[in-house]
Protein backbone atom coordinates (compact mmCIF):
# COMPACT_ATOMS: atom_id res chain seq x y z
CA UNK A 1 0.00 0.00 0.00
CA UNK A 2 0.98 3.48 -0.66
CA UNK A 3 1.09 5.58 1.52
CA UNK A 4 1.91 9.50 2.04
CA UNK A 5 2.23 11.02 5.73
CA UNK A 6 2.03 10.03 9.15
CA UNK A 7 -1.05 8.74 10.85
CA UNK A 8 -0.38 7.94 14.06
CA UNK A 9 0.37 9.85 17.44
CA UNK A 10 -1.88 12.56 16.33
CA UNK A 11 -3.57 14.13 19.42
CA UNK A 12 -7.40 14.13 19.65
CA UNK A 13 -9.75 17.03 20.22
CA UNK A 14 -13.17 17.45 21.62
CA UNK A 15 -14.97 17.98 18.62
CA UNK A 16 -18.75 16.53 17.66
CA UNK A 17 -18.28 16.54 14.68
CA UNK A 18 -15.13 13.97 14.94
CA UNK A 19 -15.77 10.32 14.81
CA UNK A 20 -14.95 8.27 17.88
CA UNK A 21 -10.59 7.72 17.36
CA UNK A 22 -10.25 10.03 14.47
CA UNK A 23 -8.64 13.17 13.98
CA UNK A 24 -9.07 16.54 11.86
CA UNK A 25 -6.59 16.44 8.81
CA UNK A 26 -7.27 20.09 8.03
CA UNK A 27 -5.81 21.17 5.24
CA UNK A 28 -4.13 18.07 4.59
CA UNK A 29 -5.70 15.33 2.33
CA UNK A 30 -3.37 12.24 2.80
CA UNK A 31 -2.80 9.88 0.01
CA UNK A 32 -3.43 5.71 0.77
CA UNK A 33 -3.65 3.18 -2.13
CA UNK A 34 -4.08 -0.29 -2.39
CA UNK A 35 -2.46 0.04 -5.55
CA UNK A 36 -0.53 2.26 -8.34
CA UNK A 37 -2.21 5.31 -9.18
CA UNK A 38 -2.98 4.26 -12.92
CA UNK A 39 -2.24 6.43 -15.78
CA UNK A 40 -6.47 6.98 -17.12
CA UNK A 41 -7.64 9.99 -18.68
CA UNK A 42 -11.09 11.32 -19.28
CA UNK A 43 -11.33 9.78 -22.46
CA UNK A 44 -10.24 6.41 -21.40
CA UNK A 45 -12.65 6.28 -18.26
CA UNK A 46 -15.80 4.44 -18.71
CA UNK A 47 -18.41 3.46 -15.86
CA UNK A 48 -20.92 0.48 -16.18
CA UNK A 49 -23.73 -0.83 -14.16
CA UNK A 50 -24.86 -4.68 -14.72
CA UNK A 51 -25.88 -7.44 -12.40
CA UNK A 52 -29.32 -7.17 -10.90
CA UNK A 53 -30.65 -4.50 -13.16
CA UNK A 54 -33.01 -4.77 -15.87
CA UNK A 55 -30.54 -2.89 -18.68
CA UNK A 56 -26.91 -3.03 -17.87
CA UNK A 57 -25.34 0.09 -19.23
CA UNK A 58 -22.07 1.88 -19.60
CA UNK A 59 -21.11 5.49 -19.90
CA UNK A 60 -18.13 7.41 -21.42
CA UNK A 61 -17.50 10.74 -20.01
CA UNK A 62 -19.35 12.64 -22.05
CA UNK A 63 -22.10 10.66 -21.64
CA UNK A 64 -21.85 10.80 -17.69
CA UNK A 65 -21.66 14.26 -18.14
CA UNK A 66 -25.11 14.80 -19.50
CA UNK A 67 -26.82 13.79 -16.54
CA UNK A 68 -27.80 16.21 -13.79
CA UNK A 69 -24.97 17.53 -11.69
CA UNK A 70 -25.46 17.20 -7.68
CA UNK A 71 -22.52 17.94 -5.05
CA UNK A 72 -21.52 16.93 -1.65
CA UNK A 73 -20.68 19.27 0.56
CA UNK A 74 -19.48 18.02 4.26
CA UNK A 75 -17.49 15.90 5.81
CA UNK A 76 -15.28 12.54 4.97
CA UNK A 77 -13.38 10.39 7.32
CA UNK A 78 -10.67 7.60 6.74
CA UNK A 79 -10.13 4.14 8.60
CA UNK A 80 -6.72 5.54 9.11
CA UNK A 81 -8.09 8.13 11.72
CA UNK A 82 -8.09 11.11 9.57
CA UNK A 83 -10.96 13.20 8.76
CA UNK A 84 -11.57 16.41 6.79
CA UNK A 85 -14.53 18.66 7.20
CA UNK A 86 -16.14 20.87 4.76
CA UNK A 87 -15.11 19.44 1.45
CA UNK A 88 -16.77 19.87 -1.96
CA UNK A 89 -17.07 17.17 -4.00
CA UNK A 90 -18.90 17.85 -8.03
CA UNK A 91 -20.26 15.22 -9.99
CA UNK A 92 -23.30 13.10 -10.51
CA UNK A 93 -25.51 11.43 -7.64
CA UNK A 94 -25.39 7.73 -8.06
CA UNK A 95 -29.13 7.58 -7.89
CA UNK A 96 -29.56 9.16 -12.01
CA UNK A 97 -27.46 5.74 -12.85
CA UNK A 98 -29.26 3.57 -10.92
CA UNK A 99 -32.61 5.07 -12.14
CA UNK A 100 -31.25 4.50 -16.01
CA UNK A 101 -30.48 1.16 -15.87
CA UNK A 102 -33.50 -0.11 -13.33
CA UNK A 103 -32.74 -1.77 -10.40
CA UNK A 104 -34.37 -4.96 -9.88
CA UNK A 105 -35.92 -5.31 -6.53
CA UNK A 106 -34.14 -8.40 -5.57
CA UNK A 107 -30.77 -5.99 -5.33
CA UNK A 108 -29.42 -5.94 -1.76
CA UNK A 109 -25.58 -5.33 -2.13
CA UNK A 110 -23.08 -4.07 -4.83
CA UNK A 111 -19.79 -4.67 -5.64
CA UNK A 112 -17.95 -1.62 -6.54
CA UNK A 113 -15.11 -2.15 -8.88
CA UNK A 114 -12.06 0.21 -9.92
CA UNK A 115 -10.32 0.50 -13.25
CA UNK A 116 -6.85 -0.95 -11.06
CA UNK A 117 -9.01 -4.21 -10.34
CA UNK A 118 -9.77 -3.01 -7.11
CA UNK A 119 -13.31 -3.67 -5.56
CA UNK A 120 -15.53 -3.39 -2.32
CA UNK A 121 -18.86 -4.27 -1.27
CA UNK A 122 -21.96 -2.09 0.13
CA UNK A 123 -25.24 -2.35 0.76
CA UNK A 124 -27.44 -1.16 -1.74
CA UNK A 125 -29.16 1.23 1.23
CA UNK A 126 -25.69 3.07 0.99
CA UNK A 127 -25.51 3.99 -2.10
CA UNK A 128 -28.82 5.60 -2.93
CA UNK A 129 -31.29 8.39 -1.28
CA UNK A 130 -28.35 10.95 -2.04
CA UNK A 131 -25.79 9.00 -0.19
CA UNK A 132 -23.40 8.52 -2.79
CA UNK A 133 -22.17 9.94 -5.64
CA UNK A 134 -19.57 9.67 -9.01
CA UNK A 135 -17.71 12.52 -8.02
CA UNK A 136 -14.54 13.88 -10.98
CA UNK A 137 -14.49 17.50 -9.02
CA UNK A 138 -12.99 18.14 -5.50
CA UNK A 139 -12.71 22.28 -4.44
CA UNK A 140 -14.39 23.12 -8.21
CA UNK A 141 -11.44 21.79 -10.29
CA UNK A 142 -10.54 18.28 -11.74
CA UNK A 143 -10.26 15.74 -9.22
CA UNK A 144 -6.41 14.90 -8.77
CA UNK A 145 -5.74 11.38 -9.96
CA UNK A 146 -3.66 10.59 -6.84
CA UNK A 147 -7.58 11.03 -4.99
CA UNK A 148 -9.41 8.85 -7.63
CA UNK A 149 -9.26 11.05 -10.82
CA UNK A 150 -10.79 10.90 -13.36
CA UNK A 151 -13.77 9.90 -11.20
CA UNK A 152 -14.06 8.25 -7.77
CA UNK A 153 -17.06 6.62 -6.35
CA UNK A 154 -18.22 8.80 -3.31
CA UNK A 155 -19.79 7.33 -0.06
CA UNK A 156 -18.63 9.72 2.74
CA UNK A 157 -21.53 8.92 5.56
CA UNK A 158 -18.94 5.43 5.35
CA UNK A 159 -15.15 4.92 6.07
CA UNK A 160 -13.45 6.50 3.09
CA UNK A 161 -11.67 2.86 1.29
CA UNK A 162 -15.67 2.65 0.51
CA UNK A 163 -15.87 4.90 -2.14
CA UNK A 164 -13.56 3.39 -4.70
CA UNK A 165 -11.12 5.29 -6.79
CA UNK A 166 -11.16 5.37 -10.42
CA UNK A 167 -14.46 4.13 -10.39
CA UNK A 168 -15.20 1.63 -13.27
CA UNK A 169 -18.55 0.04 -12.23
CA UNK A 170 -21.03 -1.50 -9.60
CA UNK A 171 -22.30 -4.85 -10.03
CA UNK A 172 -25.75 -5.04 -8.60
CA UNK A 173 -26.35 -8.48 -6.26
CA UNK A 174 -28.79 -10.48 -3.94
CA UNK A 175 -26.09 -10.46 -1.27
CA UNK A 176 -23.56 -9.47 0.11
CA UNK A 177 -19.83 -10.17 -1.83
CA UNK A 178 -16.87 -8.88 0.24
CA UNK A 179 -14.32 -7.01 -1.64
CA UNK A 180 -10.34 -6.39 -1.51
CA UNK A 181 -10.21 -4.93 1.91
CA UNK A 182 -12.95 -6.59 3.38
CA UNK A 183 -11.18 -9.96 2.44
CA UNK A 184 -8.24 -8.77 4.37
CA UNK A 185 -9.81 -8.05 7.81
CA UNK A 186 -11.94 -4.71 7.33
CA UNK A 187 -15.35 -4.12 8.33
CA UNK A 188 -18.04 -5.06 5.52
CA UNK A 189 -19.63 -1.66 6.44
CA UNK A 190 -17.72 0.54 7.71
CA UNK A 191 -19.36 3.39 9.57
CA UNK A 192 -17.24 5.65 11.50
CA UNK A 193 -19.39 6.90 13.86
CA UNK A 194 -19.37 2.94 15.30
CA UNK A 195 -15.84 2.39 14.68
CA UNK A 196 -16.47 -0.44 12.39
CA UNK A 197 -12.41 -0.27 11.21
CA UNK A 198 -11.95 -4.42 11.32
CA UNK A 199 -14.04 -7.50 10.95
CA UNK A 200 -16.21 -7.77 14.13
CA UNK A 201 -15.90 -4.08 15.51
Amino acid sequence: MNVTRGFTGRARVDNPGLPPGQYDAGDDWPVLSAEVTPDLSPADWTFRIDGLVREPRTWGWDEAHTLPESAYEGDIHCVTSWSKFGVRFGGVSLDAFLDAVGVHASATHAVAYAHTGYTTNLPLADLTGGRAWIAWEYDGKPLAAEHGGPARLLVPHLYFWKSAKWIAGLSLLDHDEPGFWEQNGYHERGNPWEEQRYSGD
